[in-house]
């Protein structure tokens, strides 16, 4: 393995990691509705659990509320009872056509409650990544003993894969400072 495949795998690692933030963000629910809540809620579709976008439309009806429309209209009551037994706080109402999700407001509580999760969500993403440096960090040290490699190929390694840890911690802070914003945003 070389210097430039040891840099590319962790580049790699650490973009997973900031995926992974972005997914776990996309959970923490704001005041306002968006159609990527719900992909994590799963629906008992003829003995498969199926998450709710396989089995139908989810769409914005206006800024706070979704609209589920199932593509077999028996399943209405199924949706249904999957989103109000979900984790989200949500309570959904059908109108025969389509589950409607209304999301409710946030209290100032429980804005500040979502900010610490999300804090400690991109503490972890932080950590992740500092972790895969040092393992990249080790694997150079590792083809140095080996003289795999000169010590100037190791040092300036040691260096791209320092700059790739800063550029993505700085990606998470942005990340995160985003979705400050969005939960502060009455």
């Amino acid at each position: 393995m070389s210097v430039a495949e040891v840099c590319k795998a962790a580049q790699d690692k650490m973009q997973k990691s900031i995926e992974a933030l972005k997914t776990d963000l996309g959970k923490v629910r704001t005041g306002r509705a968006h159609t990527g809540i719900l992909d994590h809620v799963v629906v008992d579709y003829y003995g498969n659990p199926t998450p709710i976008p396989q089995i139908g439309s989810v769409s914005l009806l206006d800024a706070r509320t979704l609209a589920v429309t199932p593509w077999e209209k028996k399943l209405l009551p199924t949706v249904e009872k999957a989103i109000r037994d979900s984790d989200l706080g949500l309570n959904p109402s059908s109108d025969g056509e389509r589950v409607r999700v209304p999301m409710p407001p946030l209290t100032e509580e429980r804005r500040r409650d979502l900010i610490k999760v999300v804090r400690h969500e991109a503490e972890d993403a932080r950590v992740a990544v500092r972790n895969i440096r040092r393992d990249a960090n080790n694997h150079l040290k590792d083809m140095l003993k080996k003289k795999e490699v000169a010590e100037d190929q190791e040092r300036k390694g040691q260096d791209d894969v320092q700059k790739l840890t800063d550029r993505h911690i700085a990606e998470i802070d942005k990340i995160l400072q985003q979705k400050e914003a969005d939960l502060l945003a009455v």
